[in-house]
């Protein structure tokens, strides 16, 4: 087993609210997501919500103890509910929750689990790469931005439909018909996306956050053939490096989004 990491705050200054780590046998990659200014509801953040799921999950995986992936998940989702539900309000649509990307052999078999926009990229050992994702927050996103579309930004018209596209899209988060991610309830885990496939198909195991995929999708900087390449040749700090001089070349233009917290794990040499 060999897994490589990277990881990057998007920003200087702020704490990088992605979490990534490996114990024998699985690797675990989570993508942190709050409201800026919601400490009201929850005075941890959501860095420390990220590293105590991630240290969570990584602890049941290192068990070995054979429990389905999401099972393990609703564990640590309730055990870190317990951990700050009686000071915080973690009910609160604001309050911190995490994307969730694992990956775990289990005897000749790789088992995953992707909740909510994380990537994991298969490389096949026939074949191309399989891309797997949870598209449910981003059609759900997509569907609530509508009427967005024909309106100018900066405008009080923008900002005041804005504002109803966002409560409506939280309205859909851990709903049926919605999207899911890790936050307060362990029966969000319960709907992850989840699959497997034997270890003589493939030679290696990629899982990106969200803001780290931006190099194949919006940034279209390479493709998924061409992101394990990349990969092989620079590790997972070769493409982050590159996802920051994406987001610098767009910054100010029609296609620039906001840096995000980037990270990588490349898992190669799986076990046979």
């Amino acid at each position: 087993m060999h897994v490589s990491l990277a990881t990057s705050a998007g920003r200087a200054g702020r704490p990088n609210e992605d979490f990534v780590g490996a114990v024998p046998g699985a690797v675990v990659l989570l993508d942190g997501a709050g409201i800026p200014g919601a400490e009201s509801a929850c005075r941890h953040g959501v860095a420390w919500y990220t590293h105590r799921l991630g240290g969570a999950l990584l602890g049941h995986l290192s068990r070995g103890d054979g429990r389905d992936l999401a099972a393990i998940l609703a564990t640590a989702i309730g055990e870190v509910a317990g951990e700050h539900g009686d000071t915080c309000d973690i009910a609160d649509p604001s309050s911190p929750q995490a994307t969730v990307a694992m990956v775990r052999v289990d005897q000749d078999r790789l088992d995953w689990l992707l909740l909510a926009d994380s990537f994991l990229v298969l490389d096949q050992a026939d074949g191309g790469p399989q891309v797997v994702t949870d598209e449910r927050e981003t059609t759900a996103r997509h569907e609530c931005s509508a009427p967005l579309d024909h309106l100018v930004q900066g405008t009080p018209e923008y900002d005041r439909v804005r504002a109803s596209c966002v409560t409506a899209l939280r309205s859909r988060r851990n709903q049926p018909g919605g999207y899911w991610i890790a936050k307060d309830d362990p029966r969000a885990a319960l709907e992850a996306v989840t699959g497997n496939r034997a270890l003589a198909d493939l030679n290696g195991v990629v899982l990106l956050s969200n803001g780290a995929s931006r190099i194949v999708s919006p940034y279209g900087r390479t493709d998924w053939p061409g992101l394990l390449d990349l990969l092989d040749a620079t590790g997972p700090a070769g493409v982050i490096a590159r996802v920051r001089q994406a987001e610098a070349q767009a910054a100010g233009g029609t296609d620039a989004l906001a840096p995000d917290d980037a990270t990588v794990a490349y898992w190669t040499r799986l076990p046979r």
